[in-house]
C-alpha cells in the first residue's frame, strides 16, 4: 500500500499517482488532498492522527510552502512504515506516533528506531511541483524495493534524525485552576481542537472557556441543536464545539489562538 496526502486539491495528485504507477504496482490510497494549505503544523497533526491506523505502508505527504528552496526532501523509516515528505517538520510527529504505536502493539518489544534519509534533488522538471518530480519518484522507488531496503536506493543518503526539522505541539499550562492552551486545528465541521489533553478535565461537568460557561459532555446530543459544548475528541484532546453548528464561529477561535479553560465553573 502507498498512501498520499497533500494540500494540492485537484488535479495535481493525479500527476503524482501517474509517476508512482510507472515505477511500482502499489495499491494507492488517498488520505486527503485538502489538508490546510501551506500549514505543515496542521497537516502534521492530521497525519499523526490518521497514518498510524494503516497497516505497513509507504506514506507520501506533501505540504510544502518551501518548494523550490534549499529545504531538503527526506524519507523516514520506522518499523514497516516509511514516510516521504519535505524536511519542514511534517514527518516527525507522524513517525514518533508510529514508533509509539508499534511499541504498544507488542508490550515485550522496545520502541523501534527512526531512521532518516535525504532524497537527492537533481534537476527536477520544475521548481514548483516537487510532489510530482521529487517525492513521488522516491515513494515509488521505496515501495518497489521494500521499506527494509531503503538504504540500497541510490537516491537516498542516510542522515541523522536530529538534523531534520521537527514540529512539536505546544504543551498547555495550568495555573490556579485555569488551563491555558492553544487551538491546534479546526476541522471541516468547525470543531475547535485544542492541545489540552482530555484527562485534564477530570469529572467536572461545566467549564469556563474564555469566560463563557460551557457544559462538558460525552456526545453532541447531550445539548440542544445550536448549543455550545466541550468534549474530548477521538484524538484525546479537548474540543470546543457546537451541536450541529460551528464551534469556531460560536467561540470566536481559530488555529493558533489561545484558549483558557477554567475548571472552577
Amino acid at each position: 500500500m502507498l498512501t498520499l496526502a497533500s494540500d494540492f486539491g485537484s488535479p495535481y495528485p493525479a500527476a503524482m499517482k501517474g509517476v508512482i504507477c510507472s515505477r511500482t504496482d502499489a495499491r494507492l490510497v488517498d488520505i486527503a488532498h485538502d489538508l490546510p494549505r501551506q500549514d505543515p503544523r496542521a497537516a502534521a497533526f492530521w497525519l499523526r492522527e490518521t497514518i498510524p491506523w494503516f497497516p505497513p505502508a509507504v506514506h507520501l505527504a506533501v505540504v510544502d510552502p518551501g518548494v523550490g528552496t534549499d529545504r531538503r526532501a527526506i524519507a523516514t523509516r520506522v518499523g514497516n512504515h516509511a514516510v516521504v515528505a519535505p524536511d519542514n517538520g511534517l514527518a516527525r510527529p507522524v513517525v514518533r506516533r508510529l514508533r509509539e504505536t508499534a511499541a504498544a502493539a507488542d508490550s515485550t518489544a522496545t520502541e523501534p528506531p527512526i531512521e532518516a534519509f535525504e532524497i537527492s534533488i537533481e534537476d527536477p522538471a520544475s521548481t514548483t511541483f516537487h510532489g510530482r518530480d521529487v517525492f513521488a519518484p522516491a515513494a515509488g522507488d521505496i515501495h518497489a524495493v521494500g521499506v527494509d531496503a531503503m538504504a540500497d536506493i541510490d537516491s537516498l543518503s542516510r542522515i541523522a534524525l536530529d538534523a531534520c526539522v521537527d514540529i512539536e505541539f505546544p504543551t498547555p499550562t495550568v495555573d490556579d485552576g485555569t488551563i491555558c492552551g492553544e487551538v491546534l486545528v479546526v476541522d471541516d465541521f468547525g470543531n475547535v481542537i485544542t492541545n489540552i489533553p482530555g484527562d485534564k478535565l477530570g469529572d467536572i461537568d461545566t467549564v469556563g472557556v474564555n469566560d463563557a460557561s460551557v457544559p462538558v459532555v460525552e456526545t453532541f446530543d447531550h445539548v440542544g441543536r445550536g448549543e455550545t459544548l466541550v468534549t474530548v475528541g477521538s484524538h484525546g484532546y479537548v474540543e470546543c464545539d457546537v451541536n450541529q453548528g460551528r464551534g469556531d464561529d460560536a467561540f470566536g477561535l481559530a488555529a493558533g489562538d489561545v484558549v483558557r479553560v477554567s475548571l472552577g465553573r
